[in-house]
């Protein structure tokens, strides 16, 4: 039991998650009922490049011979680092863990390949949509997904385009659509421009960066009647509060003050309590976030997929544990030298809710 629900048929009980910043919507109902609960996740891996010099791609320093030495060993250790955070993510609550995943900083399909066919991830039979983006980095987004849960229909992948910078390349934003257990659901994996620059200069083109994405959004709202399931999540090089994710997006932190036509951003939670899922100078800033359109959070009723909760996944381990940056994600490298940590990012999920009952 908590808040009134018990949870059953896709986990086995629910433990309290003390390790973890949680934020909790709080759920009333007349009388205990089962739900099946099902978690999704986003996930900026850091440069998960393979050893290979690719022809066209500035991808040289992890190759090698390059200035990180990018070796098999190396690459390995990665990936197996990079499984280990998977696997545990919301183990705790449904032992199938994340039912679907976006990742940022990945180099091509068969990095992914290679990670889901990890000995901790290959039983969950993660399948894979994946385009190559323009970035000059060969870095791009992409989705794994377990089909048990999810059942893709369709995908593309949207290009940023600036007038007046026709020399100007950025991750595409990758739209997948489907099935989620018999519910239509659409996810949108992205990763804005950095801050290269200065946040000031550069918020211009994650402002940009946000109108594609609310096009893509809008243009799925109109097909269905405005009704449509839809989870953005991304790497915005953006916090919950700035321009480019609370204008351009038109999301709110608070579930009961989204208007039509807006969207619920339940990171914007932990952003105003000082959890972040990145850290510079000191800061903590929180990129990572996964925004919910209207469908997903009505409250009053959990016959369909509801949002529940959300997660950024922080625990001891994947900070450093001394030094300088003490507490910040422990990173592949620092100071140049590699230090063979997990990401430069913590990684997020969130929960969504079914009642048992509802389903024929």
């Amino acid at each position: 039991m908590i808040n009134g629900i018990y949870f059953s048929r896709l986990n086995r009980g629910l433990l309290t998650l003390t390790l973890l910043a949680v934020h909790f919507v709080a759920c009333t109902q007349s009388k205990d009922k089962d739900y099946e609960i099902a978690a999704i996740g986003f996930y900026n891996v850091e440069n998960l490049f393979d050893t290979i010099d690719t022809p066209g791609v500035r991808d040289r320093e992890y190759t090698p011979t390059g200035a990180n030495q990018w070796g098999t060993e190396r690459y390995y250790e990665k990936l197996d680092r990079l499984s280990e955070v998977l696997a545990l993510m919301a183990k705790e609550t449904t032992p199938d863990g994340l039912a679907v995943v976006g990742l940022a900083e990945i180099e091509n399909e068969e990095v992914i390949r290679d990670l889901i066919n990890t000995e901790r991830l290959k039983d969950r039979g993660y399948e894979i949509v994946h385009y190559d983006s323009p970035d000059k980095r060969g870095v791009d987004v992409g989705l794994i997904y377990q089909p048990k849960y999810y059942q893709v229909t369709s995908s593309k992948s949207y290009t940023l385009k600036i007038d007046g910078m026709e020399n100007f390349f950025t991750r595409d934003q990758l739209l997948v659509s489907g099935n989620f257990l018999g519910e239509r659901m659409h996810f949108i994996v992205a990763h804005w421009p950095s801050r290269r620059g200065g946040e000031k200069r550069s918020s211009p083109l994650r402002e940009a960066a946000a109108d594609l994405a609310r096009s893509i959004i809008d243009s799925i709202q109109t097909a269905e009647n405005g009704n449509a399931k839809i989870m953005f999540m991304g790497d915005l090089n953006d916090d919950p509060t700035n321009v480019s994710v609370r204008k351009n997006m038109r999301s709110v932190g608070k579930i009961e003050k989204v208007r039509p036509g807006e969207m619920f951003n339940p990171f914007e939670y932990f952003f105003k309590k000082g959890i972040g899922t990145l850290a510079w100078r000191d800061s903590w800033n929180l990129f990572d976030q996964i925004i919910l359109t209207e469908a997903l959070i009505d409250q009053s009723d959990f016959t369909n997929w509801t949002y529940y909760k959300a997660v950024v996944f922080n625990k001891p381990f994947l900070m450093q544990q001394g030094g300088r940056f003490e507490g910040y994600p422990y990173r592949s490298f620092a100071g140049g030298q590699y230090i063979g940590g997990y990401s430069d990012h913590f990684p997020v999920y969130l929960y969504i809710l079914r009642e048992i009952s509802s389903q024929k």
